[in-house]
């Protein structure tokens, strides 16, 4: 099973969402990932979508996406020749003894503490899906009272 990350540029209509899901639901196919937003062109908004299948599967997603009329164009974002991110946010209970051993796993991965009170600690981290499974791992000694995450987003490198 592989999985892709497409990036989709799409009219920016209402109902696109819903019309480029149900494309996925009506055909039994999942969505590991979805993140959507604005262009730098209010006219669009660009959608990245990660989707696992076999090399057939994931063939015919891009070609029912692309009978969409809402679908301007499809992109895939492959490793090295593309920059993928997702953020995080992860509130640890911390009383005095665990937060600086909390603090120092966050230093590490160059995160952002976003929130503090007394009995816990709100984490940022953006990067790659690969940093946050490892960061979440390392916080797996932890109590993680809440964990959120965005999906993927991604752009295409150079010009």
């Amino acid at each position: 099973m592989k999985t892709k990350v497409l990036s989709l540029l799409v009219d920016n209509t209402s109902g696109v969402l819903s019309r480029v899901s149900g494309m996925f639901s009506r055909r039994g196919y999942n969505i590991d990932s979805l993140s959507v937003g604005v262009t730098e062109n209010p006219k669009y908004s660009r959608m990245t979508v990660a989707v696992s299948g076999d090399d057939r599967i994931l063939s015919q997603i891009k070609k029912q996406l692309n009978k969409l009329e809402d679908v301007v164009e499809i992109t895939e974002l492959e490793d090295g020749s593309s920059v993928c991110r997702e953020l995080v946010l992860v509130k640890v209970k911390a009383d005095i003894a665990e937060r600086q051993q909390i603090i120092s796993v966050a230093n590490v991965f160059r995160a952002s503490i976003v929130d503090v009170s007394p009995d816990s600690l709100m984490i940022e981290l953006t990067g790659n899906s690969s940093k946050i499974e490892a960061f979440i791992n390392l916080l797996n000694g932890f109590t993680i009272q809440e964990f959120v995450r965005t999906g993927l987003t991604g752009l295409v490198r150079g010009n």
